[in-house]
């Protein structure tokens, strides 16, 4: 009976796994199918990112002008002719064929209306230049001048025109026995004509930013209005953006003028036919510089005496709004105690109006004698109440150092 039992036992063991294989191949399957529902969205996920980091990449590209691989640019040759084959250049041209590095680049890619940073970078066999609007590559026999889209200065503007003929004529006027030639060499003819270009455009817009800031000084020496104030203070930042750009290009120019060796590597003509110079050896170069040093210090300190005018016809209002703002105070403490001396002839008034007997309406002269009262209590207080007002306004720094020796 008992082995009966147990086989009994061992056979409903043996037949468990029968009963349960659905649960157990349905538990499989929910588990492979929640395992390709992770692995799906895991690699969604994947695609998105990816596909969201390329449309990223893409729009930085696009805002800051890197990426397309190609600069627009012009280039001039040895005789100071345009060569008109070449309207664009690829990144890995500049940066082979012409010794870059790619991160010198960079100043040249961005698209800003006006690069507020200068630098002048002097590389094997080059001069990289980038001065507010003008970004150029000097070589001893070729200067390439880049155009990037969003550089501030259309390719038909004036300006732009105005510099390209200007660095022509410069770079056609070599050395020759004709009269007015230009003894420089050629990077140094292609370098002052990018000084001069850019100097002369923050010399006129300094002269406009300084014809509007005296216009609205001599206006508020007439009358102060908010629309004058509120001109005042864009006409200030101007003239601190303009100052801060003035003082970055001189920087630059001081900065060249301490470094010997820098100078030196800029004779680019000397060096590529072996004539080398050292230490000392740059006076050319050193009083081109010099000379433009000169002429961007004189705008920096023109423009730092506009502001500090400025500044100063600002300390000028704030002090007359304030002494407006005193006399306004002023007259309301006045009003004030006369308010206050009033309560004097009140009392009386109502002191003699109340219902109540007194000897006062026995007499003939009840009446007068109480507007008299109050009509002196009233100037007494309010006497008083003005004499301690003009004690206080007579109070000095002297006298508060005398009254704190005495203590």
């Amino acid at each position: 009976m008992i082995s009966n039992n147990n086989s009994l036992f061992y056979r409903a063991i043996r037949q468990l796994p029968r009963q349960f294989s659905p649960f157990i191949t349905c538990n499989r399957r929910i588990m492979n199918i929640q395992t390709h529902i992770r692995h799906q969205s895991t690699a969604a996920d994947a695609t998105a990112a990816t596909l969201l980091q390329k449309n990223l990449i893409q729009a930085n590209n696009m805002l800051s002008g890197y990426g397309s691989g190609v600069i627009g640019c012009a280039v001039f040759d040895n005789q100071g002719n345009l060569n008109t084959s070449f309207n664009e250049m690829k990144r890995e041209e500049l940066v082979t064929k012409h010794g870059l590095l790619p991160r010198d680049l960079r100043k040249i890619e961005k698209s800003k209306q006006n690069d507020l940073v200068p630098s002048l970078l002097v590389r094997q066999n080059g001069i990289l230049i980038s001065l507010l609007n003008y970004k150029a590559l000097i070589k001893p026999n070729m200067v390439i001048t880049f155009t990037s889209s969003g550089s501030g200065i259309s390719l038909n503007s004036s300006a732009h025109l105005s510099f390209m003929n200007d660095l022509k004529l410069r770079l056609q006027n070599s050395t020759t026995n004709q009269v007015g030639s230009d003894p420089l060499p050629y990077e140094f003819r292609a370098l002052e004509a990018i000084f001069i270009s850019a100097l002369s455009n923050l010399t006129s817009e300094l002269k406009v930013l300084l014809s509007v800031s005296e216009g609205v000084l001599t206006d508020l020496e007439y009358s102060i209005t908010r629309d004058k104030l509120k001109l005042l203070l864009i006409q200030n930042k101007k003239l601190s953006t303009f100052n801060k750009k003035a003082g970055l290009v001189r920087e630059l120019i001081d900065d060249l003028l301490e470094q010997d060796d820098v100078l030196c590597e800029m004779y680019l003509t000397d060096n590529q036919l072996g004539i080398e110079h050292y230490d000392d050896d740059h006076a050319e170069i050193e009083m081109l510089l010099e000379t433009y040093h000169n002429h961007i210090d004189e705008l920096v300190q023109k423009t730092e005496n506009a502001i500090s005018n400025v500044k100063s016809t600002e300390e000028i209002i704030n002090i007359i709004l304030d002494s407006n703002r005193n006399q306004l105070m002023l007259l309301g403490i006045k009003f004030s105690l006369g308010l206050l001396s009033l309560c004097g002839a009140i009392l009386f008034g109502s002191a003699y109006g109340m219902n109540l007997e007194n000897f006062i309406e026995y007499t003939n002269y009840g009446f007068i004698g109480t507007i008299a009262v109050g009509i002196i209590s009233t100037v007494c207080l309010y006497a008083a109440g003005i004499r301690t007002l003009h004690r206080l306004q007579k109070v000095s720094l002297l006298s508060r150092i005398n009254r704190d020796i005495k203590k």
